[in-house]
């Protein structure tokens, strides 16, 4: 592994999102709690409290941002569809990986709530028309976004922190 940053590579996808593309992305956010809910099930908070790289974040934290990234997302999408365009609101995600929830708050807590989320998360994607996957918001930094692509994004995202987790508990040897 080259970058272990980016366990899987960075997310990329050119040219039009076809209902393949839709399909596999959906099925990946849908299978991601269990997913990783079953790679942590046996760690320890020692083991929990491990970065995934040097310098970078714990399992914990990544175990507590997952849900919290795709919550933002979930409410960007939720923003595209109901309102023209809108600029989204960013957050510094590396800041609130320091808070004390993330140091506090069991991570079944947060497994719990991934899993609730992508729930709902999935019923609406699945719903989309064309038209509605077709609609944008407006990322301050990269641009307008458009929802059947935001798919994708987040279901790299998801396997993205899963292979950090993965990668982790394999290099440990637990």
């Amino acid at each position: 592994m080259k970058d272990i940053r980016y366990p899987i590579g960075r997310f990329e996808h050119t040219g039009p999102v076809t209902d393949d593309d839709l399909n596999l992305w959906i099925s990946q956010i849908e299978m991601l709690p269990e997913q990783v809910s079953h790679a942590v099930k046996d760690l320890t908070d020692d083991q929990l409290d491990t970065p995934y790289r040097e310098r970078g974040w714990t399992l914990r934290q990544v175990i507590h941002h997952i849900p919290d990234s795709h919550l933002n997302s979930y409410i960007r999408f939720k923003w595209a569809l109901t309102e023209d365009e809108p600029v989204i609101k960013v957050y510094e995600q590396e800041r609130w990986a320091d808070l004390q929830d993330y140091k506090l708050t069991p991570v079944q807590i947060s497994l719990d709530f991934l899993s609730s989320l992508h729930a709902k998360w999935v019923i609406l994607l699945r719903s989309l028309s064309p038209e509605q996957l077709s609609m944008k918001f407006i990322h301050p930094d990269s641009g307008p976004t458009a929802l059947s692509w935001n798919i994708g994004n987040y279901a790299w995202h998801g396997r993205h922190h899963l292979a950090h987790i993965t990668h982790a508990i394999q290099r440990e040897g637990w």
